[in-house]
């Protein structure tokens, strides 16, 4: 292989050569940081008059590689806001390599940099999507799920659970690995993250053998904010709005030749109003009416109050020019107090009235996240030759306290008191270890491990008064208990990469062994699960021309049930609607094959993909009677997850960028997906087939004044499943900024929801009910906001992307 190899060289530097054309390489890095330049121009200007300009520019490790005819030259080197470098009469009668230039920033040229070196929100990229955070105006003021509601290829429902083209089953990394910071409620703790310390999120729809096998959609990694400018700089964001928020939060930075100390913190303080209702009708298949109260009509009204701290500090050190070493800690605590009201009325058979009652729910819940991690990288030698190494280790605890009282109206008497205790406790530690080894221009080699240990421990106490109206409160022994998850996967994966020409190729090999422990302790009931897997993965890249390329992916990825699904405590708001967890979840394994393909034109990106994903196992939550009733004598309905079925989905997607002119910018996405399952569970038939999509447009004006003006409109198209269907949601965002002092500072005003329209309207079929439903989590919001930044450069973050790493062969 070696010989090929060195003949194949041979071969094409002597064809170069007999065509008269020489090659010109090297590398541009920033002086101060020595981070690639990717992008840069290099140019080549002939003495003869008659020969017309050459060059290219670097790619994303700042490398660039291209063709000129012999002759003698004066050689540009530019990157914005960068002083240029030149060098004059260099003569090229042969191949020559620059070698690693590195350019200085032009200080002077600075405020010229931030106006010309503003990005589109959206960066299409051969392996990724990456949705730069900073120009996005609709989401100043809220939260990591509101970011993540804008990103291509990514939707949240409206209890903010996340989808990767409308699959849930969807690995959320911080910083490129799990974090504390998704907490226990992954939902729930992507709301209390503000949107100003992120910078950016990448989407990656086929994952190479170095990224974790969780999560049979994709990963979704977002990245914190944190830069390398030297000296102090930073920025400063307040806001409020109504219904009742406000909040504010500072990220900072420091930086020396040997020290870089940056820090993300902020408070929020926010009011959630929310409501939901539903209608049903029991059927009685077997002719035996079982209870009087056939329609129940149910209005539920949420009052939530949340006060949430977070704070962020790194320290990266400088080793040597070849190594460096970065710690970090992550605080968040969060302080929620939520009154749940449900106004229950019960008819017979001819829409009689029986009986309403109001049932109200206090809960206090408080939750702190703190997170530890380490992170060392060492350069290894001149060639790109590195290893990177990481320990982290984090800690959640939750705690929830709920008072329910109900009330018949009627009577004014009340007929239920319960009070409920919860406590949830996670620990998760993480070792990784990569090795990364480029062998020339075009071969890449990669290995590492990873050690991922996680433990849960959920402990759930209720007691209810049995005895009216002064009796004591007694433990229900059927309910109490305690619920303990330990789950431990080691990984170890390897791969290489190579380049032919126009043709590149990644392949690589993950194996992950997983050990699975669950114990319920008060009803002794334990269980084991210890399975190991392979995970292949192939990525092909073709360049068809500068600017236009094809992609062809396949991975196999799993899903492991975990936190909410396994839990086997149920819900309490509503005593006749209950979810309920399963102990007894199988993980879903899938695999997937994405073919895409990506264009750029001058004012125009489009990026557009076909995807197969095949999952056995799936994991689909139904509904179902307990055979329980009340005291009310109404039915109580169970949602619950089960291994239902096979899924297959076939999707398409097509995501633009267009910049018709300087002062207008659009960005559109589309998805539509057909969703094949085929299952029974308990006798009955799940089988189904449906066909939906989710389109958004987002558009940015720069008006006069130093005005900006964006507007987003997201529409999730009507589902169906197995046992009912969904109608369509509309949204619509818009949101207005100005620039004042001198720049410096920017008011932004946004509207969320503006037609207050996000609400999820459905309704499902069984044989024992039909049930009308709708929910609507946060109604219509109004925010105001203030930034103000010092001594920042906005090009080092939505020009350069921040200090990501990005690999040539990867995806």
């Amino acid at each position: 292989m070696k010989y090929t190899l060195t003949s194949l060289c041979l071969f094409l530097s002597f064809y170069l050569y007999a065509q008269g054309n020489m090659q010109v390489s090297g590398k541009l890095i920033d002086k101060a940081t020595q981070t690639p330049l990717e992008f840069a121009t290099v140019s080549l200007i002939s003495n003869d008059p008659d020969v017309s300009p050459q060059g290219g520019v670097t790619d994303l490790d700042g490398n660039y590689l291209f063709t000129v005819t012999p002759g003698t030259y004066t050689v540009k080197w530019e990157f914005i806001s960068f002083k240029p470098l030149t060098r004059t009469n260099v003569s090229i009668t042969e191949n020559i390599d620059f070698g690693i230039l590195a350019l200085e920033q032009d200080v002077d040229q600075l405020d010229a940099a931030i106006v010309v070196a503003e990005k589109t929100t959206v960066d299409l990229r051969l392996d990724k999507k990456i949705y730069n955070i900073g120009k996005d105006l609709t989401v100043r003021g809220g939260t990591v799920s509101d970011v993540l509601d804008n990103v291509p290829s990514v939707s949240v429902d409206v209890e903010g659970n996340v989808a990767l083209r409308g699959n849930n089953s969807v690995r959320i990394l911080i910083d490129g690995r799990p974090s504390a910071l998704v907490g226990i409620n992954g939902a729930e703790a992507l709301r209390q993250i503000p949107s100003e310390a992120i910078e950016r999120v990448e989407v990656i729809t086929s994952p190479s053998a170095r990224y974790d096998a969780e999560g049979t959609a994709g990963i979704i990694n977002i990245i914190l904010r944190k830069n390398r400018i030297q000296g102090f700089n930073g920025s400063i964001n307040l806001n409020g709005g109504y219904p009742e928020r406000y909040g504010a939060s500072v990220n900072l930075n420091y930086r020396t030749n040997k020290w870089n100390l940056f820090t993300n913190t902020g408070y929020r303080y926010r009011t959630s109003p929310g409501n939901a209702s539903s209608e049903t009708q029991f059927l009685f298949p077997d002719g035996v009416q079982t209870t009087d109260n056939v329609f129940i009509n149910e209005q539920r009204d949420f009052d939530r109050l949340g006060r949430n701290y977070f704070t962020s500090f790194g320290a990266e050190y400088f080793i040597n020019d070849n190594s460096s070493i970065v710690g970090n800690i992550v605080y968040r605590l969060d302080n929620d107090d939520d009154v749940t009201t449900n106004d229950i009325q019960r008819f017979d058979e001819n829409m009689n009235l029986n009986e309403r009652t109001i049932r109200e729910e206090q809960e206090a819940e408080d939750e702190t996240d703190l997170q530890f991690s380490l992170d060392y990288q060492n350069d290894l030698d001149e060639n790109g030759q590195k290893l990177i190494a990481t320990a982290q280790f984090s800690t959640s605890v939750e705690d929830q306290q709920a008072n329910i009282l109900e009330t018949e109206t009627t009577t004014n008497t009340i007929n239920d008191v319960e009070r409920t205790l919860e406590q949830e406790d996670e620990t998760e530690g993480l070792i990784q270890i990569d090795w990364e080894k480029p062998v020339g221009e075009n071969i890449q080699y990669e290995a590492g491990y990873r050690g991922n240990y996680r433990d849960i421990t959920n402990s759930f106490f209720l007691e209810e008064r049995q005895v009216f109206p002064n009796g004591p409160l007694v433990p229900d022994a059927g309910l109490n208990n305690t619920f303990q998850y330990e789950e431990f996967v080691n990984a170890v994966y390897g791969q290489y990469g190579q380049k032919f020409g126009e043709f590149s190729f990644l392949a690589g090999l993950r194996f992950e062994q997983t050990n699975i422990a669950i114990d319920q302790e008060t009803t002794d009931v334990t269980d084991k699960k210890d399975y190991s897997s392979f995970f292949p993965t192939v990525n092909l890249g073709y360049e068809l021309q500068e600017g236009e390329n094809f992609t062809l992916g396949f991975n196999r990825r799993v899903r492991r049930p975990r936190g909410r699904s396994l839990n086997p405590f149920p819900s309490r708001s509503s005593e006749a609607s209950i979810f309920q967890g399963n102990i007894d979840l199988n993980p879903t394994f899938s695999n997937q094959l994405d073919l895409g393909y990506l264009r750029r034109w001058e004012k125009l990106t489009l990026s557009t993909s076909i995807y197969f994903n095949r999952s056995t196992d799936n994991v689909e939550t139904i509904q179902e009677q307990t055979g329980q009733v009340t005291d009310n004598g109404d039915q109580v309905i169970r949602r619950t997850p089960v291994n239902l079925s096979t899924e297959e989905r076939l999707g398409y997607e097509l995501t633009l960028t267009y910049n018709p002119f300087k002062w207008w910018t659009i960005n559109s996405d589309l998805n539509v997906f057909r969703v094949e399952t085929d299952g029974e569970f308990q006798s009955q038939n799940f089988d189904f087939v449906n066909t939906t999509y989710f389109v958004r447009l987002n558009q940015k004006f720069e008006l006069p004044e130093e005005i900006d003006f964006q507007a987003r409109i997201n529409y999730r198209g009507a589902s169906e499943n197995a046992q009912g269907s969904q109608n369509g949601i509309a949204t619509i965002n818009l949101a207005a900024s100005k620039d004042i002092l001198q720049g410096q500072g920017s008011l932004t005003f946004n509207v969320s929801d503006l037609l207050n329209a996000r609400r999820r309207e459905s309704t499902t079929v069984t044989p024992n009910f039909i049930s009308d439903s709708a929910f609507q989590y946060r109604e219509r919001q109004f925010t105001m906001a203030f930034v103000y930044t010092f001594n920042q450069r906005k090009k080092e973050n939505q020009e350069r992307g921040g200090d990501e790493e990005e690999y040539e062969f990867e995806g």
